[in-house]
């Protein structure tokens, strides 16, 4: 009998910082593979909030629940850090017609790069589809509540930061 073969998945993204939809996609993506890593991309051309080091922080907090998950970082392109890590899947998370324009185009160039890797899109829960990181950096900079809309542990780090 042959060996059942482990699915690895990818979910890469800033998570600068992580909110609830990012966690939603990550539950989802979790159930469709046997091992998930959420990573984050270290991107020196993007102004960041939190460093690296903070996001892979926060995202180890708002990850326990899941166990099979491994929180990591890196560099460079995304399709090379996919065969680094043997992944077979590449999860991305769509909000809008305007991320599907990107989406589709990073994916098309992935495939290009690396043909054996697929990418998944998955649509966040209907109550985030509307959060970014960038609105809850926002928002929390003018002193707004961000409590309904990322993990605790991230609004106590953000109002911190601010």
């Amino acid at each position: 009998m042959a060996k059942k073969k482990i699915r690895i998945g990818l979910y890469p993204g800033s998570f600068d910082p992580v909110t609830n939809g990012h966690l939603d996609i990550a539950e989802r993506a979790f159930q469709l593979c046997d091992e998930l890593y959420v990573s984050v991309v270290a991107n020196p051309s993007k102004d960041a909030l939190f460093s690296v080091e903070e996001r892979v922080a926060l995202l180890r907090q708002t990850t326990k629940h899941l166990p099979k998950i491994i929180i990591s970082s890196f560099n460079g392109l995304l399709v090379d850090y996919a065969r680094e890590i043997k992944a077979d899947l590449i999860f991305r998370g769509l909000r809008a017609v305007s991320d599907f324009e990107y989406e589709f185009q990073m994916a098309l160039i992935n495939r290009t790069l690396h043909q054996q890797i697929e990418v998944v899109f998955l649509v966040p829960n209907e109550k985030f589809i509307f959060l970014s990181s960038s609105s809850i950096k926002e928002v929390a900079k003018l002193g707004g509540n961000v409590g309904g809309f990322v993990p605790s542990v991230v609004e106590k780090a953000l109002r911190k930061r601010y």
